[in-house]
């Protein structure tokens, strides 16, 4: 019993005893009343007293539960069926005792609803055990933060800080909310939030997101979003609700109980009155229809289902994936088409010199191109001058042209920075014309070019690998220039690829391609977040990658990769096939079992314990397949 709750423990105990005075109450049977010879009215009674006893103790919640049930009117539940299959099998044990001497009935009501306890505690552990995979999450948030007032640090409660408000964290405390750092410096460990186990250093003005821990030094920040918005609340809100987003099996099983235990009810009753009238035998057919009762409550399906796809989110937001539903699990298993965004997603988004041509003018390539982007906090300009390792350069005036480049200007010199039309325009023609590559032009001559490629994040050609060979189609879009966008395709091995787009001109190539495929698959649009809100919500899937901070990711978004991480995207696909493969399995292993049990107890070759081995026992079997997980 290691690991199990407090009323987990109880339930345990209570089965035990239950089982003990379960065989004490046969010892007891037979010692009151031998069937053969004895029949004393008081050796009749006391056993019946014993059974009902036991079956008062075991089976209470139950029979409250049941007979709540009846008064409320809810008369399609798995409680409903239980209670009215024991209360029959009792009474079925007393008129057979009355009228034939026939024991039989009292074990049976006692075991009907002792091993239905068995399986809803099997359950019970087993939704305790998924829900333990998503503590960490639910823990990340405190619930009260150091307000800073009039220069006096006091505690209140996160919900009533307002933006602007200046609060303390203090070494060892979790980030309460959103914030900007106004004074001090530390070390925020993110593990919570992103998976990521080494620390990150952080200042004046860096952001901190909610569910960090503070480490070692004391920080006075300003909020920048209400409790409400923060991060680790979205986070929150986004495990809390995800089970609330049913699949079509879920919706099937939910409609197929509602219909299905009323049609069992007419057949058990059917089953129990007809046959006598025509062959006689009242006792024999009542013990069949309860044996019917007991096998076809659908509790293996109404919750091996369920728990399979809780426990598939549970372990997908161990590995910081937030997946906002089981319907998207679904999804995401049948997905044929993935469809990535460049920069941020395939690409780091940090970008390096590829080439410097000519060769022989390198030096001096790379010392224009410092001077004119000097100024700049583009991130190509800053690929440039992280790689000039001259001595500093001043007394150039810059001048911007959007779109085209830079011009700097000295007392002696001119230079050009920019693309191939900067040049044309300023009246020179390059000698080269390298589509994406920046050119660099002194007092009117042509001198050189400078070619700048994306670095590719590690685990992107695993993915994309692993995609293709299950015969996926794999698509990127992106807005950079042709020749950039075929370089990067061919390196991380993208069937095909678009370039050249603007935000809408993304939205209508998905459109395009959710046109064109067929009407059983689905598409997965793979992005950053920020910038690709408008697909993300369009596509069938959308998943942002490393979305921590981003409002339009969390909203937009039904899968969240919190660890920037794309092999993660491998994980939840793997693990959303695996959860529809197992609620296939326990479905057709369900209804397989009791239909065949429910045709040999209506013919008298099975009893009620092998109908209660088709309820409990499939259900825990089922339960068990649901772990697998």
């Amino acid at each position: 019993m290691f690991g199990l709750t407090k009323k987990q423990k109880r339930t345990a105990i209570s089965i035990i005893i239950s089982l003990f005075l379960f065989a004490l109450s046969l010892i007891i049977f037979r010692f009151f009343y031998d069937i053969s010879g004895d029949n004393r009215l008081i050796a009749k009674l006391i056993p019946i007293i014993v059974w009902f006893g036991l079956y008062i103790f075991v089976g209470y919640e139950l029979i409250i539960k049941g007979f709540k049930n009846i008064y409320n009117k809810q008369l399609l539940g798995e409680d409903f069926l239980m209670l009215v299959a024991s209360l029959g099998a009792f009474g079925l044990g007393i008129y057979n005792l009355f009228t034939s001497n026939i024991t039989e009935g009292f074990e049976e009501a006692v075991a009907v609803v002792l091993f239905y306890k068995v399986g809803q505690l099997f359950e019970s552990v087993a939704t305790e055990k998924s829900r333990q995979s998503i503590k960490e999450l639910l823990d990340i948030c405190p619930d009260t933060a150091n307000l800073i007032n009039n220069g006096e640090s006091s505690e209140v409660f996160c919900e009533e800080i307002k933006v602007g408000d200046t609060i303390a964290i203090y070494p060892g405390e979790k980030i309460p909310l959103d914030c900007t750092i106004i004074n001090g410096e530390s070390s925020i460990d993110n593990k919570a939030l992103t998976g990521e186990s080494l620390p990150i250093e952080v200042k004046e003005n860096s952001i901190l997101l909610s569910g960090g821990i503070n480490l070692t030094g004391e920080l006075i920040c300003k909020v920048n979003k209400t409790f409400s918005e923060s991060t680790a609340t979205q986070i929150l809100e986004l495990v809390q609700n995800a089970t609330e987003k049913k699949t079509k099996t879920e919706n099937f099983v939910s409609k197929f109980a509602k219909y299905y235990t009323p049609i069992v009810i007419a057949l058990a009753l059917l089953t129990a009155f007809i046959p006598p009238i025509l062959f006689g035998g009242l006792s024999t057919w009542l013990y069949r229809s309860l044996s019917f009762l007991v096998v076809s409550c659908p509790c293996a399906l109404v919750i091996s289902v369920p728990m399979t796809y809780f426990v598939a989110l549970g372990k997908a937001s161990q590995k910081k994936v937030l997946i906002k539903g089981s319907c998207y699990l679904e999804t995401l298993a049948k997905a044929k088409t993935f469809v990535f965004d460049k920069t941020g997603t395939l690409t780091k988004g940090e970008f390096a010199i590829k080439e410097i041509l000519p060769n022989s003018k390198k030096d001096e390539i790379l010392r224009l191109a410092y001077i004119a982007e000097q100024n700049s906090s583009h991130p190509i300009a800053k690929c440039i001058t992280d790689a000039y390792k001259g001595e500093q350069i001043s007394g150039y005036t810059h001048t911007n042209f959007a779109g085209f480049g830079v011009k700097a200007v000295s007392d002696k010199d001119e230079i050009l920075c920019g693309n191939y039309a900067l040049l044309q325009a300023n009246g020179i023609t390059p000698t080269e014309n390298k589509e994406g590559a920046i050119y660099l032009a002194k007092n009117g001559y042509y001198v050189g070019l400078i070619t700048i490629e994306d670095s590719i994040k590690t685990e992107v050609n695993g993915v994309i690998g692993a995609l293709n060979k299950e015969n996926c189609k794999t698509i990127m879009l992106t807005g950079d220039t042709f020749e950039t966008a075929k370089n990067v395709s061919e390196r991380v091995g993208v069937n095909d690829f678009k370039a050249n787009l603007l935000p809408q001109d993304k939205l209508f190539e998905v459109e395009k391609l959710l046109a064109q495929k067929q009407p059983n698959d689905t598409l997965c649009f793979v992005g950053d977040g920020i910038n690709d809100a408008p697909v993300l919500t369009r596509s069938d899937l959308g998943v942002a990658m490393g979305a921590l901070g981003s409002d339009a990711a969390i909203e937009s978004a039904d899968v969240v990769l919190l660890r920037d991480d794309l092999q993660d995207l491998l994980y939840a696909r793997n693990i959303s096939k695996r959860a529809v493969k197992i609620v296939k399995q326990n479905v057709i292993f369900s209804i397989l079992i009791k239909c065949l049990i429910l045709i040999l107890s209506f013919f008298g070759i099975t009893n009620v314990w092998v109908s209660i081995f088709g309820d409990v026992g499939v259900a825990v079997l089922a339960i068990l397949n649901a772990l697998r997980v």
